[in-house]
């Protein structure tokens, strides 16, 4: 189609540049085409440019063009590079956590590849070619962004297959290197050995602390500064200059070098969760927040857990008075709606969320994290359980959805299941408010008649958007609340 259209303009050009005699003149003679062409001057260079991009046809083919998207997707030399999919809305790059593979791994299609993690979600990055794992560009801790290649794989095609083999041997092949490094007593990946050769060390000096020995980043890292302490410490000792300035300091740091005594500072990049914290906790800093704080008593509370469990007959289900909390405040949501909101700061209006999605802070080894268990008004005590058993399992193996993330409409941290009788919280942005709790303690009271009595104390806290809430709205919502966790029958007579 692109050689038709380019002939038909060439014609038309050239029937422009060349037009019919004129009436009632002497026709002029015809140019004889020279030795280059019959189209002389600018024509003759045009179709010359033409010629050069049209498709050629070769003997027993046909002509073919593809888009550049369909030929990164296509594994026209055998090797193809995998990149970082798309993992999320807004999610511009992952931290990679761990290789399911490695070089030379025969791989099928839709096998699991790797585990990456962004500031949302841990995610597996699965295969899209039946092949063989060439070479991995990057090490786990490395930040990739989207689109980024994660390796390169040697496609299955039979056509493809003596040419993929021969590239391999040809190409400076990672899997061949570590082959050699293995033979040299030294297990290491190419990112690591190119970061050794930056900083001009031999590998092999190298003490690996990963699996099998396996020289790490970090290993060359410390090796580096390790090197240059000793080597400061001696270029001290032989200037008169820094002598003279430092006085007798340079001697105290050559003996603790000899000495072994090395206290390094170390740089800890923030990754994952924790680096989605940075973000969202700067924002949330800059909203006027204010904190209402209030004291529960628990008796009926520690008398229905106990019951609850006392009579469960399930082992997988544990009862405590988390759920409990989770149910009353969303009955207590259902009075006031709007501390179950959203603000929106460019149009300057407030979403009231039709659904209680109720959020959980969990500390876990990766960070601090929020999933929220979805619909809270319509669920039972025994289903908020189990949602809640179901989400904390997956945070601790750092398994949990995009969506098991998105969509809170309310927070609720109980800090009071690590130690402490309340927290002043910061908001999960955009809520509007978020709720802090306490552990439960006995703690005396007296009664009306001057008598001392036990009571089960537990703390609450209700940080809320000032742009949005005011002290009268949180402290008649707090009251409501407060009277469904100190009677339960209350709670039992409202839901449905």
């Amino acid at each position: 189609m692109i050689g038709r259209r380019a002939w038909r303009d060439l014609r038309r050009c050239c029937r422009q540049r060349w037009p019919a005699p004129a009436p009632r003149q002497a026709p002029r003679p015809r140019r004889r085409a020279s030795s280059e062409g019959l189209w002389p001057g600018a024509a003759a260079r045009r179709r010359a440019a033409l010629l050069r991009s049209r498709p050629r046809r070769f003997r027993g083919t046909k002509a073919r063009g593809f888009s550049s998207d369909a030929a990164r997707d296509v594994p026209v030399a055998g090797v193809v590079d995998v990149p970082l999919a798309q993992t999320g809305e807004g999610i511009a790059e992952c931290e990679l956590i761990k290789w399911f593979v490695q070089e030379g791994d025969l791989i099928e299609e839709f096998e699991p590849l790797c585990e990456v993690q962004s500031d949302k979600a841990t995610i597996e990055i699965t295969s899209r070619y039946k092949g063989k794992v060439a070479h991995l560009n990057h090490i786990p801790g490395d930040i990739v962004k989207v689109g980024e290649t994660l390796l390169k794989m040697v496609v299955e095609e039979p056509h493809l297959l003596v040419e993929a083999c021969n590239g391999l041997e040809n190409v400076n092949s990672p899997t061949s290197e570590m082959i050699k490094s293995q033979k040299c007593g030294v297990l290491s990946t190419p990112a690591v050995r190119g970061l050794a050769k930056e900083y001009g060390i031999d590998i092999t000096d190298v003490h690996g602390t990963g699996t099998d020995g396996r020289v790490l980043k970090e290993d060359v890292l410390r090796y580096a500064a390790d090197k240059r302490s000793v080597e400061g410490s001696s270029a001290f000792l032989g200037t008169d200059h820094e002598d003279q300035f430092l006085g007798g300091a340079q001697t105290h740091q050559n003996v603790s070098a000899k000495s072994g005594w090395h206290y390094n500072d170390e740089t800890i990049p923030l990754r994952g969760f924790q680096r989605a914290m940075v973000k969202s906790m700067s924002m949330a800093a800059k909203v006027p927040h204010f904190h209402y704080v209030e004291e529960i008593n628990c008796d009926a509370l520690v008398e229905l857990k106990a019951s609850f469990q006392d009579n469960n007959t399930d082992p997988d289900v544990k009862h405590t008075f988390l759920p409990l909390l989770i149910k009353s405040l969303s009955m207590a949501l259902s009075k006031y709606p709007i501390m179950n909101s959203c603000f929106n700061e460019e149009s300057v209006e407030v979403i009231l969320k039709g659904s209680h999605n109720i959020g959980i802070a969990m500390a876990t080894p990766n960070g601090l994290v929020v999933p929220n268990i979805k619909n809270v008004q319509s669920l039972s005590i025994l289903e908020i359980t189990k949602e809640l058993s179901r989400l904390q399992q997956f945070a601790l193996n750092n398994k949990l959805n995009p969506e098991d993330i998105s969509g809170g409409t309310i927070t609720l941290s109980n800090i009071g299941a690590i130690g402490g009788k309340f927290g002043s919280p910061l908001l999960n942005l955009p809520e509007v408010a978020i709720i802090a709790v306490g552990r439960i303690q006995k703690t005396p009271q007296f009664a009306d008649n001057g008598d001392l009595y036990p009571v089960s104390i537990m703390t609450v806290n209700v940080g809320a958007d000032h742009r949005v809430l005011d002290g009268a709205t949180v402290a008649r919502f707090c009251n409501e609340w407060k009277q469904y966790v100190e009677k339960p029958e209350m709670l039992m007579l409202q839901m449905r």
